[in-house]
């Protein structure tokens, strides 16, 4: 995995201090490439979670992963449009295991399969989520 690492960072390495780099990665064996994820060094990795009753980010907690997280708080590939409470479930579930401050707000993946009305339904109930969790804290 070194050179994925070594290309990742080279293709980052002209961007501004001030910009945010962000990746994605989603349905691996998180563990067996943690070194590699940690070793890119983007500021922001958002990862697949909502199928795996959060044990993604204890891969990443087990190794002390400092920068930001971003789980997946619902899973795209389904139509079903996620209650606002079942968000606000996840995200606690999420600052069991990450300090807020490291918690980055997200959906699970792209929307890519998902079809304008209950993207933005769903979107909605996940910043209200957000709003609601933020409020608490």
């Amino acid at each position: 995995l070194d050179w994925a690492v070594d290309a990742f960072r080279l293709s980052t390495a002209v961007a501004k201090n001030e910009t945010s780099i962000h990746t994605h990665m989603c349905y691996c064996e998180f563990s067996d490439c943690m070194h590699a994820i940690d070793a890119i060094d983007a500021d922001v990795n958002s990862i697949e979670n909502a199928r795996s009753d959060d044990e993604t980010i204890r891969s990443f907690k087990s190794i002390g992963y400092q920068r930001d997280l971003g789980p997946g708080t619902y899973d795209i590939h389904s139509p079903v449009v996620p209650p606002k409470e079942e968000i606000v479930n996840k995200l606690k579930s999420f600052l069991k295991l990450l300090p807020a401050e490291q918690v980055v707000v997200n959906p699970d993946c792209g929307l890519k399969t998902r079809k304008w009305p209950e993207t933005i339904a769903a979107l909605r109930n996940m910043v209200d989520a957000t709003l609601e969790v933020r409020a608490s804290l």
